[in-house]
């Protein structure tokens, strides 16, 4: 198993930066994966990696090898791509076979490794169809295949499960991860799908305008994010306009028009008296049942949508709205008053700089 490293590595496009100053340590054998929205950088970064691109500035190390300016051949990288890049001419046999004939292995040899990989994947009896006799399921896997027959010292998938439908993508989610594990293969996954990242990963980094953000587990990040625009990013969030009322240690009385709310200061970040400020909650928190010491938020409801475990509420309240997510059998109606409670840890204040920004990306 192989550690990668990148350190410093900068990369850009004329006026665009799309790699700046991107650090990380990638474990060996773990699943680590690069999460942003389209333009972040996060394909640039793993296109790097790849020795497909190369920096103008920082360092890539294998292990204690610097593998900043091998040739892509030279470094043991095997790249699933996002349209998995199949040739439709060749069989399925002869798609995965084609990287071992390269490498001019005898022919027992690559007979002997395409068909234990096609094992791995469960594609075997399917070794003498093209890909376009496949499903979207079952090319995904050839190209999976090809990546893993080679015995890569690390496997880079650029968002492979993009082009899948959701019912798919849900499974070969749960079957990525079970053979990455089975595999103890060092891999470097990109994608924008925040829950895809959160399901399979051991370590997320948040990627933003070509920076890294945050690093941390899936829980870490969903839990404690360290900026607005991860907490913005990472799961579902109703954000609240205001003003600091009062601030004791780590605990703040926020001003929300004519209410106020009990919270918490989030990670890394002070606030005084009469800041400008941003209330991260998220839906799944907000409950319709009392609880000792919550904040209590009157409102009327605008709308609701089941979503199947839930039902999703729009609620105003004063000039701004809050999504909640309840028990799917509650009986709302627009225009009902409603009142939701909240716990005081899970209100996370920011500091409002920012706020504008993410609004016009939103």
């Amino acid at each position: 198993m192989t550690r990668v490293v990148l350190k410093e590595v900068t990369k850009r496009f004329e006026d665009v930066v799309a790699a700046d100053r991107v650090t990380f340590q990638v474990e060996e054998g773990e699943l680590f994966t690069l999460l942003g929205p389209s333009g972040c950088g996060k394909t640039t970064t793993l296109r790097i990696i790849a020795g497909f691109e190369m920096p103008d500035y920082g360092r890539i190390f294998f292990d204690e090898a610097d593998v900043t300016f091998k040739k892509p051949y030279e470094r043991g990288c095997a790249m699933v791509f996002q349209n998995y890049a199949l040739w439709p001419h060749m069989s399925v046999y002869e798609n995965i076979a084609y990287g071992l004939k390269l490498r001019k292995l005898p022919k027992s040899e690559i007979d002997k490794r395409v068909k234990e990989v096609l094992r791995l994947v469960g594609l075997e009896g399917l070794e003498n169809r093209h890909p376009l006799q496949l499903s979207g399921g079952q090319q995904q896997r050839v190209a999976l295949a090809r990546a893993l027959v080679i015995e890569p010292k690390v496997l880079l998938l650029d968002e492979p499960l993009s082009n899948l439908d959701a019912k798919l993508r849900l499974r070969m989610r749960e079957e990525l991860k079970s053979l990455q594990k089975e595999l103890g293969i060092t891999t470097i996954y990109v994608t924008h799908d925040q829950e895809e990242a959160m399901s399979i990963s051991d370590r997320i980094a948040v990627m933003r305008k070509g920076r890294i953000l945050q690093i941390g587990s899936p829980i870490k990040v969903y839990m404690d994010p360290t900026n607005l625009f991860v907490a913005t990013f990472i799961g579902r969030s109703t954000l609240l306009r205001g003003i600091v009322e009062e601030v004791s240690g780590r605990r703040v009385k926020f001003k929300v028009g004519a209410f106020t709310l009990d919270g918490r200061i989030a990670e890394g970040f002070n606030m005084k008296k009469g800041e400008r400020a941003v209330a991260v909650i998220r839906p799944e928190d907000f409950s319709i049942e009392f609880k000792k010491a919550s904040n209590v938020i009157d409102g009327t409801v605008k709308l609701t949508m089941f979503l199947g475990p839930f039902m999703q509420a729009k609620v105003k309240i004063g000039s701004q709205d809050i999504s909640a997510y309840l028990d799917p059998e509650l009986k709302l109606k627009p225009g009902e008053h409603i009142r939701l409670y909240i716990d005081p840890d899970d209100v996370v204040i920011f500091p409002a700089e920012g706020w504008e920004e993410l609004e016009f990306e939103a």
